[in-house]
This record gives C-alpha cells, structure tokens and sequence, in this order.
C-alpha cells in the first residue's frame, strides 16, 4: 500500500511524498524547499529514503542538500540532465524502470520546459508525477524545448490510464483556467472544473493532483488534436503540433 501526500511549497509549488506502509520506505519527488517537507516527514513519523527530481530548475531541487544532510536520502534525476543537478545516487534515462519498495517506477522524458525534463509513472498508485511538464489544466512554457517536443511528451502523457492522478508541481490552475475557457468557452466540463477550481481555491484547497480523464476533458494543452478545437482556432487542416503551439503561444501572451 502506497500513500500519496501533496506538500504546498514556497508560494505555488507541490512536493509529493509516497510512503509504503510495510517497508517503511518514503519517497519525495521534488524539493522546492526542505522546511515544509521536514515538518510533514516528523508530523507522520516517516524517515525519507529517496529524492526523484523532475529537473533542474531551483525551485524543484534547492531543498536537496537540506534534506540529504538531514536523512541521507539517495537522490534520484535524469541521465541527461545530471550535469545540471545536484549530485545523483541514480540517474535514468527514457524508458528505463527502477524498484521503489517493491512497486515498479517508469522514467518517461517529457522534455519541452527543459531538455531532459522526466516524469515518474507509479501504476500501484495509479499516478505519475509530471513537474512542469503536464500540469493541471496546463503545460510548461517551453523554456528550452520545441513545440514538438512538448506536443510529443504530452501525448504520451495522454496515453496513460485515464484514472491516473496527474501529479504537477504548481498550484497554476485558475490561471490556467482562465486561459483554457477562452480556447473552448462551449467546453461544458472546462465550465464545471472552473466552478470547482474556484469553490477549491476560496477555501485554500489545492487542485493538485488533478485526474488524467479530467485533464483529457478540459486542458487545451491534450486537445490540440481536436477538430473542435482547431476549428475554434481557424486552424481546422493545421497539423498537431502547429495548433498546440498556437494554444502555447497564445497563453504566454495572456
């Protein structure tokens, strides 16, 4: 049995805790900042044993040192952005599988907000932790990749079950939903999410993690592909990859 905790970080970041109940063993991915991630560690009397990082940028691994002084946590990150992290005990690369207490780990690249960007698919626990690569009702900007390549590794995202919990690193949501409703103001599903977006963020309640069927409903970002969608844009015979860049370009300027 794997519990999954969402831990508020900084002013809009998640850091995510898995913790297998019979082997005792605790996993973070990310570590925006080691305070709030020490507390919820003591307040459940759980020692962490591994760090997964998404990528490099400091608000996702600035916690590291901290908490490895603090727990000797073995660190975990991509192959191909390794230079750019800090130190790995264990570096991965696309495809590649690793053992987490007896629960199968894939490494998917999701590149397109970095190069190297990775996402950790956990199927025991039906949820796959994605950074800021898919996020809920968004994606990343594209600091460092193409449209392509984000179209790309959102489109595997896309693929995965549709009751995986899509586990992102910011709380984003109602200025994504925003965004998403001018794409699709028709899109009854997007109109009900921003309803339960609002209700949830009047009562500080995070809207992370979200549900990968809800995501395929109402993230502009996943439905690119849609001739709804192109059509909504004047884009009807537009390939994929031009539309969701449209959409990206569109959001950057909002």
């Amino acid at each position: 049995m794997l519990t999954l905790v969402t831990i508020p970080c900084l002013s809009d970041n998640y850091a995510f805790l898995l913790h297998d109940d019979v082997t005792g063993q605790t996993a973070l991915v990310d570590a925006p900042d080691a305070q709030p991630i020490k507390a919820e560690l003591q307040a459940r009397g759980w020692t962490l044993t591994e760090i997964w990082l998404t990528h490099h940028h400091w608000d996702h691994v600035q916690g590291v040192t901290d908490l490895v002084k603090a727990t000797g946590a073995k660190v975990v990150g991509a192959a191909a952005d390794a230079d750019r992290l800090p130190p790995l005990d264990r570096s991965y690369s696309d495809d590649d599988t690793f053992e987490f207490a007896g629960h199968e780990v894939s490494v998917l690249d999701v590149s397109g907000h970095t190069v190297g960007h990775i996402a950790y698919f956990v199927p025991d626990t039906h949820a796959v932790f994605t950074g800021d690569s898919l996020m809920a009702l968004g994606c990343g900007r594209l600091f460092e990749g193409t449209p392509n390549q984000m179209w790309a590794s959102l489109s595997r995202l896309a693929a995965l079950p549709p009751d995986t919990l899509v586990c992102s690193g910011h709380e984003y949501t109602a200025a994504n939903a925003a965004f998403a409703i001018t794409i699709e103001p028709d899109n009854s599903a997007l109109a009900q999410r921003l309803a339960q977006i609002k209700a949830a963020r009047s009562e500080n309640r995070p809207t992370v993690p979200s549900r990968l069927s809800q995501e395929l409903e109402t993230n502009p970002f996943l439905r690119a592909h849609l001739p709804q969608v192109k059509a909504a844009l004047h884009m009807e015979t537009a390939p994929d990859t031009e539309v969701f860049a449209e959409i990206r370009r569109r959001k950057d300027n909002f």
